[in-house]
C-alpha cells in the first residue's frame, strides 16, 4: 500500500521562549501542544494519538497524555535523537493509514539552555544500564562536537572541502535570522567571522555550531477527510524515509551520512527528484552536518557540497536551494537536542506561503524536512520528510 497522501499535516506551532526559567518541561508541551491545535482548528478532544521522544518527562506518551488529558487509541515515544520529530511525522501517517488514529499530535519541549547544559562539549554518559558500546567507547571521553569534527577533518581530507565553504552554511543561516524576532542569534556574520570565531574542535569553529535553547514546537497529522474539513492550506505528506547508521562492526566511513538511505526512499515514495524541491529544512547541529544531508540527499555530488553551499546558494532569494530560513538551529532554536521538530515547522510555513516576507520562497509548493540524531562520527538516526501543497 503506497503511503504518498495518506495524511496531512493541519497545525503547527513553535513555541517563542529560547529561556524557560519560569515554566517547566510538561507545560512547554502542554502550550505548543494548544498552540498546534488551535492553528489546526482542532481541541484536545479531537485527537486520538500522541507522539513524543525522549525529551516528554516521567513515563513520556504515559505522562503527557494523562497531564494535557488526551484520550488517545495510538502513542509512539521512539526515539533517534535530533530525526525523532522527522520519523513521527511518517509514523503518524503510517498510523492514519492503517486506520490506527485520525488526529495524531507530537510534541518537544526542552530546557537545556535553562538547566546549564554543557551541549555538545562534555562526554555524555548515557546513565543506568550502560548501552552495548558504552564501555569501550566513553573510556576516550567522545563528546558530540569532536564526532562531527572528526566527521569534517575526514570530509576535508577526501574531498578538499574548506573551513570557508563551511562557512557560507552559517552566513546563509545568519541571513534569514535577522527577520525572526524570536531568533536567539539575529546578527548577519560573514566568512570571516565564521572562521575567525574560536576553535572548538578542529576543524569547527564556535560560529560552526548550533546554538542551545529552550522551547519546542508541535505538528498536528490529520487524515485525509479531516483535513478537507479544515479552513487550512493542505500540506500533503508524500514522502517519507528513515534508517539507523551504525559503525558497522568496525567498518567505518565518516563521509557521508544515513539521509544517503532515507533521501531515496522519500524521493522514491513521492515520485519527485532533488531538483523539484523548491525549499530544504536541514538538520543543523553544525555545519558540517548540512553539508553531508545536502550531498546524501541528492542536491549534489558527493564530494561537491563544499561548491554547492559557497557564495550565498543556501540564502533565500539568491541561492539555488533555500534552506532553514527561519535561521535554523545555527541562529534561531535547537531545543531538547531534537531540532528535527522545527525543521518540520519551517517546511510548513514554507509549502503555505506563511514564512516572513523576506525569505518566503515563490512558489514553495514541494519542500522537504530532514533530520539527523545522534552523532555524524558513530551512530545516528536519519528521517526525510517531504511535503506537497495541494
Amino acid at each position: 500500500m503506497s503511503l504518498k497522501g495518506a495524511a496531512y499535516i493541519a497545525g503547527i506551532y513553535e513555541h517563542p521562549t529560547r529561556l524557560a526559567k519560569d515554566i517547566s518541561l510538561a507545560q512547554i508541551h502542554a502550550e505548543v501542544a494548544r498552540g498546534a491545535l488551535a492553528d489546526a482548528g482542532l481541541t484536545k478532544n479531537d485527537v486520538d494519538a500522541y507522539f513524543c521522544a525522549g525529551d516528554a518527562p516521567g513515563l513520556g506518551p504515559m505522562s503527557m497524555i494523562e497531564y494535557m488529558g488526551l484520550k488517545v487509541r495510538h502513542a509512539d515515544s521512539t526515539d533517534i535523537g535530533g530525526a525523532s520529530y522527522v520519523l513521527h511525522v511518517g509514523h503518524a501517517v503510517q498510523a492514519i493509514a492503517a486506520g490506527k488514529c485520525k488526529v495524531a499530535l507530537i510534541t518537544l519541549a526542552g530546557r537545556p539552555r535553562a538547566e546549564g547544559m554543557a551541549t555538545g562539549t562534555v562526554p555524555r554518559s548515557r546513565g543506568g544500564t550502560p548501552t552495548p558500546d558504552e564501555p569501550f567507547e566513553f573510556p576516550y571521553g567522545p563528546t558530540v562536537v569532536n564526532m562531527y569534527g572528526m566527521a569534517a577533518m575526514r570530509h576535508m581530507h577526501e574531498f578538499g572541502t574548506t573551513s570557508e565553504q563551511l562557512a557560507w552554511i552559517k552566513v546563509a543561516a545568519s541571513h534569514h535570522a535577522q527577520h525572526n524576532p524570536h531568533a536567539l542569534l539575529r546578527d548577519v556574520v560573514t566568512v570571516e567571522e565564521v572562521v575567525n570565531s574560536p576553535m572548538i574542535s578542529d576543524p569547527l569553529h564556535r560560529m560552526d555550531c548550533c546554538v542551545i535553547t529552550d522551547g519546542g514546537g508541535a505538528i498536528v497529522v490529520v487524515a485525509p477527510e479531516i483535513a478537507k474539513s479544515l479552513n487550512r492550506p493542505k500540506i500533503k505528506v508524500i514522502g517519507t524515509g528513515e534508517t539507523i547508521k551504525t559503525q558497522m562492526g568496525g567498518k567505518v566511513d565518516l563521509t557521508y551520512s544515513g539521509a544517503r538511505q532515507t533521501g531515496p526512499e522519500a524521493f522514491a515514495m513521492a515520485g519527485v527528484k532533488p531538483s523539484d524541491i523548491k525549499y530544504a529544512s536541514i538538520y543543523d547541529s553544525f555545519t558540517i552536518t548540512v553539508l553531508m544531508q545536502l550531498e546524501d540527499l541528492g542536491f549534489c555530488e558527493k564530494g561537491k557540497g563544499g561548491a554547492f553551499v559557497s557564495d550565498g546558494n543556501l540564502i533565500s532569494g539568491v541561492g539555488k536551494l533555500p534552506f532553514n530560513t527561519d535561521g535554523g538551529g545555527l541562529c534561531s532554536n535547537h531545543p531538547a537536542n531534537r531540532g528535527g521538530l522545527t525543521k518540520v515547522l519551517e517546511a510548513v510555513r514554507q509549502a503555505r506561503g506563511e514564512a516572513h516576507p523576506k525569505v518566503q520562497v515563490k512558489n514553495a509548493d514541494l519542500v522537504l524536512a530532514h533530520g539527523t540524531g545522534g552523532s555524524l562520527g558513530s551512530r545516528h538516526g536519519s528521517s526525510t520528510v517531504i511535503l506537497e501543497r495541494e
